[in-house]
């Protein structure tokens, strides 16, 4: 099989997660509920995931990184802490959308047909009583990545906080903290942590309050929930099984290199797009010559259904990719598209798997 489905979740993890998952689920007690070997274990890991999210993400206060099941999860923190009007894009995700949808006062700026956003769109968005941007740092539709240090610095010197949706950026793309108010993401992509893994890391300016409350571990006489970070937004038993493993996944991107890591992948992607771009009956979507990229790249081939391409990949060549909207409808939207056929590379995948997947494409372009 190869496949080529890992902005969805990385299927191909590096042997160190494996291992360290399978030993803590050997080792590990419930981190800050004992005093004994096994608890203080899970604890440790913790910290030291913490400090390894924060040195990545370049975050000075480790306790500001907040575990969540996913990126879902810290993004509907993020989001339900911010008061007043709220400005958001056509790129979002749903994890992004559907918790604006719930307000009553926001504002989508609208992309171009290749899914770029212009800056200058964003801040005339922004009003006196805006309280966050809140925008993804690539999209999951096009592969476009964008300007997150310039969007932070117009939010910064406009008075508005900044959400950050770096689930598909998160162990790809180089991300500073600086400006950034709400960094969320998912451990189970780029990061190659285990699926049920992700987290919030919190800039100085922003506290959101919990979403659910309940164990802590300590404190457990007072009426309310521990007010502390992280304890304050970890309410229950942390996924530490899970979480070793993306500590794992942390350390591995940080003995490869980041830069390594996103250049591998995107030269695969790269290759993918432009071996294809002027293929008779194939389109493709989003802007393919900029310079910064994710590894992704949507098409849709002429007389098919998206959902119709990704099976035929899969039962004739044993490609497997996504079909559909990739919780994304403003995307498709732009675009003109009920769904798209979405080819997402790692660095695990190879140049022979990239050729053999362009000649796939080919041959049921020409049926």
């Amino acid at each position: 099989m190869i496949y080529l489905d890992n902005a969805a979740t990385t299927l191909t993890k590096p042997d160190c997660v494996k291992q360290a998952v399978s030993r803590a689920l050997d080792t590990f007690g419930n981190a800050s509920r004992g005093a004994h070997t096994p608890a203080l274990e899970a604890l440790r890991m913790l910290m030291e995931t913490r400090l390894a999210l924060a040195a990545l993400f370049g975050l000075d206060d480790p306790m500001r990184v907040v575990f969540t099941p996913n990126a879902t999860v810290a993004l509907n923190i993020a989001i339900a802490g911010i008061k007043g009007h709220i400005v958001t894009t056509t790129v979002e995700h749903n994890s992004v959308l559907r918790p604006i949808y719930k307000r009553e006062d926001y504002t989508i700026v609208p992309c171009d047909s290749l899914g770029r956003l212009s800056i200058e769109a964003i801040s005339a968005a922004i009003r006196p009583d805006t309280g966050a941007v809140v925008l993804a740092h690539a999209s999951n539709v096009t592969g476009n990545a964008f300007d997150i240090q310039a969007i932070g610095e117009l939010c910064a010197a406009r008075g508005v906080h900044f959400i950050v949706d770096a689930a598909q950026s998160a162990g790809l793309l180089p991300i500073d903290i600086k400006n950034i108010s709400a960094l969320c993401f998912t451990g189970h992509k780029s990061l190659f942590g285990p699926q049920g893994t992700g987290g919030l890391c919190l800039g100085t300016d922003y506290r959101p309050d919990p979403l659910y409350v309940g164990g802590s571990g300590h404190h457990s006489f007072d009426i309310k929930h521990p007010q502390q970070l992280p304890d304050a937004l970890e309410a229950g038993t942390q996924n530490a099984h899970g979480i070793a493993g993306l500590l794992a996944g942390v350390q591995y991107i940080q003995s490869a290199g980041l830069s390594t890591i996103h250049k591998r992948a995107d030269i695969l992607g790269r290759l993918f797009a432009h071996s294809l771009v002027d293929t008779p009956g194939v389109t493709l979507y989003g802007d393919l010559e900029a310079p910064l990229r994710t590894p992704i790249v949507s098409l849709n081939i002429e007389g098919y259904d998206s959902a119709q391409v990704a099976c035929l990949l899969f039962e004739r060549y044993g490609i497997a990719v996504r079909a559909g909207a990739h919780c994304a409808p403003l995307m498709h939207d732009v675009l003109n598209l009920s769904g798209s056929v979405r080819f997402s590379f790692s660095h695990f995948n190879t140049r022979e798997e990239t050729e053999f997947t362009v000649d796939a494409v080919r041959t049921l372009a020409r049926r």
